[in-house]
């Protein structure tokens, strides 16, 4: 079982990018269990979501403390929480790019560990002409750990947007997180 927990503030869709990612887990034919977890239910607050795929059914319903994936959304929360807390050793962070050298600096790994940095919210802002990021880092998500393939995210993507302009931003928004990746 692999493990997920998304760092962000309520409203910038992190909810939705645990469902949509798990939604996509499901179309390959495995399992997920998506969750978050909110402390003040407030727009802005911190907050958590969390992400669990299996080959197998999911039993266990406990919030993520050892994940092996972490998305940061909201490059503030850096230096406020400890999002690297309980990062296995071979864990991947797709860290939505800080806006300063003292949020990069608070991200300090150990082992082997990898964190991908990615200008998710200009890119966002840049396609969909606002900077939501969630569905950038999606597609950074499957590039970086190979969990998912990109053209089933589409497919989640446009299952949840319907056949309209939206979804065709939010699908262009994840190939392009995707590409970056790669690069």
């Amino acid at each position: 079982m692999k493990e997920l927990r998304i760092h962000a503030r309520a409203g910038q869709g992190a909810i939705t990018t645990a469902m949509l990612i798990g939604a996509a887990v499901f179309e390959e034919n495995r399992f997920a269990l998506a969750f978050p977890h909110f402390g003040a239910a407030r727009m802005g607050a911190p907050m958590n979501a969390f992400l669990r795929i299996s080959d197998k059914p999911i039993r266990l319903r406990s919030q993520i403390y050892e994940p092996d994936y972490i998305i940061v959304v909201d490059p503030s929360l850096i230096t406020g929480f400890d999002v690297l807390k309980g990062l296995k050793d071979n864990g991947i962070v797709i860290a939505n790019e800080p806006k300063n050298n003292d949020e990069k600096e608070k991200l300090s790994l150990k082992n082997k560990q990898n964190i991908f940095y990615i200008p998710a919210s200009k890119i966002a802002n840049e396609i969909m002409g606002m900077p939501m990021a969630n569905t950038v880092l999606i597609g950074a998500f499957a590039a970086a750990t190979g969990e998912l393939k990109i053209s089933t995210i589409e497919k989640v993507m446009q299952q949840r947007f319907g056949n309209n302009e939206l979804a065709e931003l939010n699908i262009k928004a994840a190939k392009a997180g995707f590409s970056f990746i790669k690069k």
